[in-house]
């Protein structure tokens, strides 16, 4: 099994923080959140990690992973950049994971034991998290809704209610070939200004819409967070959390 990192962007969110460096290089309780990506993903066995860069590229080399280089970072979403290691897509199953979140190697293991051509872990108790970081837990949510059979069914959305949102979509998914080449499909059916701009969790309801494949939604309650914002690292710190 092998592992992306997507650390392509800024993180302009976070201010002063990134002026001199990529978001993934920001200390969270001692040590990088890129460090904590590799720690869990060896932990669970995952040695062949890969990372797509973009901002400040050559602040990453020290850490010794395979290079895939979004040279238009700048100008691009998410998913673009997970585009430019498609050549590893195409071979076998990734795992892929966000740069910016924190996870146990349990988060990992569970993406690699799922049989689904694409599989999405989800925070089941996000709503803890939510409020310390926003008050309103609706204001910064997406809806993400499942079927009987544990299938992700709408993903992405703005909610209007708290029974839209049966979990929290962590940043850490796992794609398959067969996974990846779907959405890729859905993506040459979009404009070229939204193949560029489109979010995952947007491209991800695109495939569910799509129903040539079923994305598995793995349930997690162990230690994960994300960093959106300076805020959040206060909010984090917090063993609670």
């Amino acid at each position: 099994m092998k592992a992306i990192i997507l650390a392509a962007g800024r993180g302009s969110r976070m201010q002063s923080l990134t002026d001199d460096r990529p978001k993934c290089l920001i200390e969270f309780k001692g040590k990088p959140l890129l460090l904590w990506q590799i720690e869990a993903l060896r932990a669970a066995g995952v040695h062949e990690i890969a990372i797509v860069t973009g901002y400040q590229r050559e602040r990453l080399s020290r850490f010794g992973l395979v290079e895939f280089h979004n040279s238009r970072w700048a100008d691009t979403q998410m998913v673009s950049s997970l585009a430019c290691a498609q050549a590893w897509l195409q071979l076998g199953p990734c795992v892929v994971s966000y740069s910016d979140i924190f996870y146990s190697s349990s988060a990992v293991t569970s993406l690699m034991n799922s049989s689904a051509p694409l599989a999405v872990t989800y925070d089941i108790n996000w709503r803890n998290l939510w409020e310390q970081r926003f008050g309103d837990p609706l204001l910064d949510a997406e809806t993400f809704r499942l079927d009987r059979g544990g299938y992700l069914k709408e993903i992405g959305f703005k909610p209007s209610t708290i029974e839209e949102i049966e979990g929290q979509y962590m940043g850490l998914l796992r794609f398959t070939p067969i996974g990846w080449s779907e959405l890729q499909r859905v993506r040459t059916q979009l404009s070229k200004d939204e193949v560029e701009q489109i979010q995952m969790t947007r491209v991800l309801q695109r495939v569910i819409e799509a129903r040539r494949i079923q994305i598995e939604a793995i349930p997690y309650s162990q230690a994960w967070g994300e960093f959106d914002s300076a805020a959040d690292l206060t909010a984090l710190q917090d063993p609670s959390s």
